[in-house]
């Protein structure tokens, strides 16, 4: 089906007790707006509205939904509504708070605090070829922070990459706008266009999503890091498995940065998710100077396996 154009909510538009002021930005998957509240303290509204399923023409509140996308749409929303109400349940430094979440205009709003700083992927593109190890390891081990809350509520994120690293203008790394609700649709509709970004999303997210968890995550980790160092991200996983072209972080860049550093962005992204670290708080032991941890967890792995194939319950994974 082809991507339709929705149109935002207009500027002015009183939506509860938010009042909206504009559009900052507009996806495949939903729209969000800066708005006021009732004490005029901005936030960010993130509104439910999937283009390949959804219509909204200039002028108009509600969307137009066609019958045979009815059951699909109100699935995507609901997951989109349970994800948000997960979500309002964490309060951490390093992760997007969520500050209210409801249906109207037939549709589902997560209204979240609003950060001011710039993306991770701005600050790549005006630093390109420039971005010093001692700021790629501190933000990452802050963000790390996060994620591991994250994942310690049985949730995933399923869609890091820079663009969704914001860097506060206190320097501080803040996780935003989760996937694992758009991954979900995809799987539930494969007719929609998938809802992953080429490059940063991990191989079992093409293929083999009952493989989901944890090491999903961290792959995209691996080539937001990578990123930093290429100004773009490394190739697409899904080709890789199929004619593996990826160039070693340590073959490109070595002697600009450290060994210990490149080996850790090439862990993190090996294809086999066993073979990647299984938890953030490995990968952070590494990035926080613990130079034989790579070895140490590696060597673990085998040991892992049948215990990480039996892990259950990861929200982003269904």
């Amino acid at each position: 089906m082809p991507t339709q154009a929705n149109q935002p909510l207009g500027d002015g538009y009183q939506l509860r007790n938010y009042r909206i002021l504009k559009v900052l930005s507009c996806g495949g998957f939903s729209i969000v707006y800066l708005a006021h509240d009732e004490n005029d303290v901005p936030v960010a509204i993130k509104e439910y509205l999937p283009s390949s399923l959804a219509l909204r023409s200039e002028g108009a509140v509600l969307p137009a939904i066609a019958e045979e996308n009815l059951a699909t749409f109100r699935y995507g929303m609901k997951c989109f509504f349970e994800e948000g109400k997960s979500l309002a349940g964490l309060s951490h430094n390093n992760v997007v708070r969520v500050l209210n979440f409801f249906r109207a205009n037939e549709t589902a709003y997560l209204v979240m605090r609003y950060e001011r700083g710039r993306t991770l992927q701005e600050h790549i593109q005006h630093h390109r070829g420039s971005i010093k190890e001692a700021f790629i390891r501190r933000i990452f081990t802050l963000l790390l922070n996060g994620l591991r809350e994250v994942h310690t509520n049985k949730l995933l994120h399923l869609d890091i990459k820079p663009a969704n690293i914001y860097i506060r203008n206190d320097g501080s790394p803040v996780l935003i706008d989760f996937g694992a609700a758009r991954q979900t649709l995809t799987e539930e509709a494969t007719r929609l266009n998938p809802m992953y970004t080429r490059g940063f999303a991990s191989p079992e997210q093409y293929y083999q999503r009952e493989l989901l968890g944890p090491w999903s995550d961290i792959y995209s980790v691996g080539a937001s890091m990578y990123c930093c160092l290429a100004g773009a991200a490394p190739p697409a996983a899904d080709q890789r498995l199929d004619n593996d072209k990826y160039v070693s972080a340590r073959k490109l860049w070595g002697g600009k940065y450290s060994d210990q550093l490149l080996e850790t962005i090439d862990w993190c992204l090996r294809l086999d998710h066993l073979r990647r670290p299984q938890s953030v708080f490995a990968l952070q032991k590494v990035l926080m100077g613990e130079r034989d941890a790579i070895v140490t967890l590696t060597s673990r792995t085998a040991d892992f396996r049948d215990m990480v194939l039996k892990l259950a319950g990861w929200r982003g994974g269904r």
